[in-house]
């Protein structure tokens, strides 16, 4: 089995090379700049809102279809946790195994849209885009732009609300997949 840990501080440099706001294009960046520095900015009041409200999800995934079919897929199993915040925005992160059998991680933002189709109420779509980490060893190539596991990514997606806590929702997952799962709102 072939397994693989990213390092702590190689992830911790990379997220904040992407992500600190810079105040202009010169500019250094100061401590007093990474003691206000927000991963997701509005995530901090968000999560002080009180759970049960409907805007903190977690979704699991058991079932992936491959656009292409290879001896070497398996089945992609996921784990997903995201924070609405206000705008119709939200952040989050996705543990999974990839199709390859790798442990992988997601950490994301998007944007969110209730009715994207009018008079279709139960309808939402969303999309992500954060920084992907697995495909490694032989399969490093298996995903673009990948620097040493690193990669950026893109997550379209479309769901169905069953009733206001639980829906389901297929995700796009680039040319290789569609991937199929549950969300519970709370």
């Amino acid at each position: 089995m072939l397994t693989h840990r990213m390092p702590m501080s190689l992830a911790a440099g990379c997220a904040l090379a992407l992500l600190l706001p810079w105040r202009s294009a010169i500019a250094t960046p100061s401590w007093s700049d990474l003691a206000d520095f927000e991963l997701c900015p509005g995530m901090s009041a968000a999560m002080a809102r009180p759970a049960g409200i409907g805007e903190r999800d977690v979704s699991i995934s058991t079932f992936t279809h491959h656009w292409t079919h290879s001896d070497e897929h398996k089945n992609v199993r996921s784990l997903n946790l995201r924070q609405h915040l206000d705008d119709d925005r939200f952040c989050g992160f996705s543990l999974f195994t990839n199709s390859f059998g790798q442990p992988s991680t997601y950490l994301f933002t998007g944007k969110f849209w209730p009715e994207p189709i009018p008079g279709l109420p139960r309808v939402y779509a969303s999309v992500s885009a954060g920084m992907l980490y697995g495909y490694v060893s032989r399969y490093k190539n298996k995903v673009p732009l990948n620097v040493k596991g690193f990669s950026p990514a893109i997550v379209p997606s479309i769901g169905f609300r069953i009733t206001p806590q639980l829906s389901i929702e297929a995700h796009v997952l680039g040319t290789a997949a569609l991937m199929i799962g549950a969300d519970w709102w709370y």
